[in-house]
């Protein structure tokens, strides 16, 4: 395939906005060659792994865990960087994929493996093949789908490592919540309502962290629980997204919620692009009347958090926000507190008012080829529907 026809960075705002980003294009079997690749490099004489996910929330779990250890690494090499990156050249702003490759100047002991809901699966198989007998193991802000995925490489996990932790503070289904627990794992959940993972870490760990973790902790929870009530999260929100895990989880450990300067004049700069694609993607917003909800429909490559405040502001007790990758995101409000339960019908889950999904409905490139020039009319549809069971259920 010609580079050109997946680098968007020359298109209007319009139609860069409707394709997914360059990392969508890479093969899933050589992602997974990499990503095994990766996760042994990153366990090899680790004394502890954490597997989380890559979100703020999950990374300053990994700054928690590694102050603890006594594990960080050193932050200059990461600001320095940075500030070059800013002053040789303009950051690249149609860049959304993480710094996964990223090789931080040093290693941490405290191995950082970047997981999520949908590849906890394959974390849990690489880390259980790769890891030393005994090193103790984290995982953070991740729900299994279910207790079957991941039995086998748990249990594995349970008999080869030292001790074995899971903080979340997602919605867990009883069955899978006594699972995990029997098979031997120190599991806390937090109240959803109430908790980020960052807070349930900082409570759970066995150590005398200073007030700037607290003050990590409760700036990450008012954007995960989508509070808005500290203009600070959306800096550690969009710097999370932006930059690579080791540097995120590596620059809050040092400095907590109090970002750099350096850091936040390169999020200043890459938002100008944010606001962009946000002002598009609620330009093309259609509203639906869903029994007693107004709900909004919107599609395309764009912050969706900040999309459905804006979609809520002007009336929308629900807000949905499809991606051209093919997943979607569900965001509620005091209206309409029942997004997982939207998100459970279309492969997915999450909170009462925020969730996520990827409906099965994509066979081929055909189906996302369609998917992109329809601006996501099969997922709205399905989507649609589950909300229209849900009203039917609530008549």
């Amino acid at each position: 395939m010609d580079d050109e026809l997946i680098e968007t960075s020359e298109l209007s705002l319009h139609r860069r906005s409707l394709l997914p980003g360059k990392g969508f294009f890479y093969p899933d079997s050589l992602a997974e060659d990499r990503t095994e690749e990766r996760i042994q490099e990153a366990v090899d004489g680790a004394e502890a792994v954490v597997i989380t996910d890559s979100d703020a929330d999950g990374l300053g779990c990994v700054a928690l865990i590694r102050e603890a250890r006594d594990a960080a690494l050193d932050v200059a090499p990461f600001e320095e960087a940075l500030a070059q990156e800013m002053a040789d050249e303009e950051p690249d702003e149609d860049d959304d994929e993480k710094g996964e490759d990223e090789e931080p100047h040093e290693r941490s002991t405290v191995a950082l493996v970047a997981s999520g809901p949908g590849d906890i699966e394959e974390s849990l198989e690489f880390v259980a093949e790769y890891v030393e007998e005994g090193t103790d193991l984290y995982v953070c802000d991740i729900c299994p789908d279910s207790y079957e995925y991941i039995a086998d490489d748990l249990e594995t996990l349970v008999e080869r490592c030292g001790e074995v932790r899971w903080f979340d503070h997602h919605q867990w289904a009883d069955e899978l919540e006594a699972s995990v627990r029997a098979a031997g794992v120190d599991l806390v959940i937090g109240d959803s309502e109430e908790e980020c993972t960052t807070d349930v870490a900082l409570r759970s760990l066995d150590y005398a962290f200073d007030e700037r973790y607290a003050e990590l902790a409760e700036v990450t929870r008012d954007h995960d629980l989508w509070l808005k009530q500290d203009e600070r999260s959306d800096d550690l929100a969009d710097y999370a997204y932006w930059s690579g895990p080791e540097e995120y989880a590596t620059v809050v450990g040092e400095y907590g919620a109090a970002l750099p300067e350096t850091v936040l004049d390169y999020v200043d700069h890459r938002r100008v692009e944010k606001e962009r694609r946000i002002e598009a993607a609620v330009s093309r917003a259609n509203e639906r009347q869903i029994g007693d909800w107004t709900v909004g429909v919107t599609y395309g490559r764009c912050s969706q958090n900040e999309v459905a405040e804006a979609l809520r502001e002007q009336g929308c007790d629900a807000a949905v926000i499809v991606k051209p990758s093919g997943s979607a995101s569900i965001r509620g409000s005091e209206g309409f507190e029942r997004c997982h339960e939207v998100a459970g019908q279309v492969n997915g889950g999450g909170h009462p008012k925020a969730a996520g999904c990827k409906p099965d409905i994509y066979d081929d490139m055909l189906d996302m080829a369609q998917h992109w020039t329809t601006e996501g009319q099969a997922a709205r549809t399905v989507i649609r529907r589950a909300f229209e069971e849900l009203a039917e259920e609530s008549d």
